[in-house]
């Protein structure tokens, strides 16, 4: 146990402070402060010593230097049972700071609000983070508060202990005060980073918050957690059992999907983080009806995601099958109600979501893989129609459509589409052929389609076979990626085939 007798108090967020500084006077532990926190004190009608009569030195710089001093740091890291610290301090007339309560001016909403690079840099905390790391060094003799969320704690441990700290405690409050000044350090570096468009700097640094613990991961036998780099995750579950590892990532795979549709437009359904059926038809009923209709069985226990509000209609139809987790843009009041008949069935708002430009990883034991979002939108100058037929505006449509589509389907795929609705997908083979005949039997098996089908690939076919299967099956246009060496035996035969064939400027794997 260590007994506090000062407390320096250094707050940006001075919410919460009255139950503290009660127990603190209870236990007449002299208060030090600063600035607006001291005047928030003495408004509080607590009893308080200012920082530069402490010191004897007055805030300089316009407040930028006030708590980086002799006398603060050595009184927070001197070791009590140090002889030789003992001797400094008492030589230098010093005094023993026993707790520190700090937090951080608020940068990272700085940057959410503003982008004037100067008042961002002054929102940059220096004395905040330094006592903290001073204080977590040494906190066999300090204790250290870095959120108003531990206040209580606190409070409790000076109740329970006369006044008085245990070491398991101070332990805890240190890891947390290394982990709040890592993550608000990890902040600004990624903001310079961003600021001078460095996508990979020599060291990178992630920051992210906790946002829940998952009862397991992919399976039962791993332990799993998800993070996000904001403060939530910018989605509203509104009803039904916790989300798992594999909900989420089926989540995040539809949503990534559906907002690349136009706004307030199309359906995707997701099973295992592939699209087992899409389609931006403004009809909402019918857009869900054509998602469903290219693959039912496989659409079982998946994830439907609406680019819209759910209305009374489509929750009717959304509730004839059993599904794990519908999103959408909101949901009416009588769709709501409906739709809650189903306890279990996760209902996500995603109205507030939107895709980042912040990179994406992908770890594997310790290395981590580090590349932008691939989000882009796609024109007709992003194509180029290299055989003798031309599409018609219907055809080039539903071309860039089943692309789009395409580009989220595992790889090797192809997507088979039309009157934009896929009919047929072919995800995850080692052989694009092999795909290439999953997306023929999905169509035949699932939709009577004999003309103006359309087909994707998300990269470019090696050999004319592929190519060749697909218009054998019906497919009268393909899109494809250019680049094999096979390009111009590939456009021979869809010229002597009266096929189009429209071949892409990018690439679009997804492993």
């Amino acid at each position: 146990m260590k007994k506090i007798k000062s407390a320096l108090i250094s707050v940006s967020d001075k919410s919460n402070l009255k139950p503290l500084l009660k127990i603190l006077y209870k236990n007449n532990i002299k208060l030090i402060s600063s600035g607006g926190t001291f005047k928030t004190i003495k408004k509080l009608s607590f009893e308080c010593l200012e920082i530069s009569k402490f010191t004897g030195s007055r805030e300089i710089l316009g407040g930028r230097v006030k708590t980086l001093h002799p006398k603060i740091h050595a009184g927070i890291l001197n070791k009590r049972s140090n002889k030789f610290h003992l001797r400094e301090i008492k030589k230098n007339n010093f005094e023993n700071i026993d707790l520190v309560i700090v937090n951080f001016y608020p940068f990272e909403k700085i940057i959410e609000k503003t982008k004037n690079h100067n008042k961002i840099i002054e929102n940059i905390d220096i004395g905040g983070p330094t006592m903290a790391r001073a204080a977590a060094k040494n906190y066999n003799d300090v204790t250290i508060i870095t959120s108003t969320e531990q206040y209580p704690e606190l409070i409790n441990q000076l109740k329970v202990n006369s006044g008085s700290t245990s070491i398991k405690f101070r332990k805890k409050m240190s890891k947390l005060a290394f982990s709040e000044t890592a993550y608000y350090d990890s902040v600004i570096s990624n903001y310079f980073n961003k600021n001078s468009n460095t996508h990979f700097p020599r060291k990178k640094i992630i920051h992210s918050n906790l946002i829940e613990e998952l009862r397991y991961g992919e399976n039962p036998h791993q332990k799993s957690a998800i993070y996000s780099q904001n403060q939530n995750l910018k989605i509203d579950k509104i009803h039904g059992k916790k989300l798992s590892y594999n909900n989420y990532n089926d989540i995040f795979s539809a949503l990534t999907i559906s907002k690349s549709f136009p706004k307030n437009t199309g359906t995707v359904i997701v099973k295992h983080a592939n699209p087992c059926g899409a389609s931006i038809i403004k009809n909402k009923i019918e857009s869900y009806k054509s998602a469903l209709a290219c693959d039912p069985i496989s659409a079982f226990g998946g994830v439907v995601c609406c680019n819209f509000k759910i209305e009374k209609n489509l929750a009717l139809e959304l509730n004839k099958i059993f599904t794990e987790v519908i999103i959408a843009n909101g949901f009416g009041g009588k769709a709501l109600k409906l739709l809650k008949l189903k306890k279990n069935l996760r209902l996500i708002d995603s109205s507030k979501f939107s895709i980042s430009d912040n990179l994406k990883y992908n770890s594997s034991n310790n290395a981590i893989l580090v590349q932008t979002e691939d989000k882009k939108i796609f024109s007709k100058k992003d194509f180029k129609i290299v055989s003798k037929k031309r599409p018609n505006k219907k055809e080039f449509e539903n071309l860039i459509f089943a692309f789009n589509i395409c580009r989220y389907v595992k790889s090797n795929a192809i997507v088979l589409a039309k009157n934009k609705s896929t009919i047929g997908i072919g995800s995850g083979q080692p052989s694009r052929l092999d795909s290439c005949q999953i997306a023929i039997n999905k169509m035949k098996k699932f939709i009577k389609s004999k003309n103006e089908i359309v087909a994707a690939s998300d990269a470019f076919f090696p050999f004319v076979d592929g190519i060749e299967k697909l218009i054998q099956s019906g497919v009268t246009a393909v899109i494809q990626p250019s680049g094999s060496i096979k390009d111009k035996e590939i456009i021979k035969f869809a010229n002597k085939t009266q096929a189009v064939l429209i071949f892409s400027k990018t690439r679009h794997f997804r492993h």
